[in-house]
């Protein structure tokens, strides 16, 4: 039996292995606290062990419980005049994301969001928001644009959560919002996985290796929220959002320079 799954998953060491776990851990928790981040954490440890392909497909897998674990609560206090609009977006955008992998280098469009990231993490930071409340026109551009952007380079998180924190509301619900927005993501990258077999035995065996401690950690996170992390949930998640900006934006260049 050890053999065969040594087979299936390859040899781990035991120091990289330390370093899987610790990481699942930590994406779970922001996963649960902040409503997002899991995934590129997750994605940049295992692109070192498993390749980046299986990365992006075990973080998919994995991610798929606790968002279930989460949505009750996103679909409880979320603001459905941007989340309905805003998923109904994505799931249409997202399968046209590929043909933008045809014409533009993907490393100058991770350049190009990273850097808009940032700008807004700035923004925000100072308290920015529009004028008007955006409507369901907008909310629906905001959703294709972030749908494209997840199909085309599989960032689609960030300005997702851009979007959904410049939206007026409490803690609880620009985290729902978060939530709610992230999940139409994960669900709308589920099709072209399949579609391109990137969910092989070794992926799906790693997910549910990995589940159980991203499941456990995520409801830390969520209770961490609920005991008094909302008070500093709007700084932690734009804190989050800068650091996931800087990360794929030196990624972008390291990759770019490289080709």
């Amino acid at each position: 039996m050890e053999g065969w799954l040594e087979g299936v998953i390859g040899t781990i060491s035991p120091i990289a292995l330390a370093l899987v776990a610790g990481s699942t851990f930590l994406a779970g928790f922001l996963r649960g606290f902040v409503g997002f981040g899991g995934a590129l954490v997750v994605i940049m440890v295992l692109s070192a062990v498993l390749g980046p392909l299986a990365a992006v497909a075990v973080a998919a897998l994995t991610g798929l419980p606790s968002m279930m674990q989460l949505l009750p609560n996103a679909f409880r206090f979320s603001d459905r005049a941007f989340t309905i609009p805003f998923g109904l977006a994505t799931f249409v955008a997202a399968p046209f994301g590929t043909l933008i992998l045809v014409s533009i280098a993907p490393e100058l469009m991770r350049m190009a969001i990273s850097s808009f990231v940032l700008a807004m993490v700035a923004m925000l930071y100072w308290d920015w928001r529009p004028r008007r409340t955006p409507g369901w026109i907008a909310m629906l551009g905001a959703g294709a644009t972030a749908g494209l952007v997840q199909g085309s380079a599989g960032i689609g998180g960030p300005p997702a959560v851009v979007v959904a924190l410049s939206r007026p509301g409490e803690a609880q619900q620009q985290r729902a919002n978060v939530l709610g927005a992230v999940a139409s993501l994960n669900l709308c990258s589920l099709i072209p996985l399949w579609y391109h077999d990137l969910f092989t035995l070794q992926v799906i065996i790693v997910s549910l290796m990995l589940i159980p401690l991203y499941s456990l950690a995520t409801w830390f996170g969520a209770r961490y929220f609920s005991r008094g992390g909302h008070k500093h949930y709007r700084i932690a998640a734009l804190l989050t959002l800068a650091a996931i900006g800087v990360v794929t934006l030196l990624l972008a260049i390291q990759d770019f320079v490289g080709n």
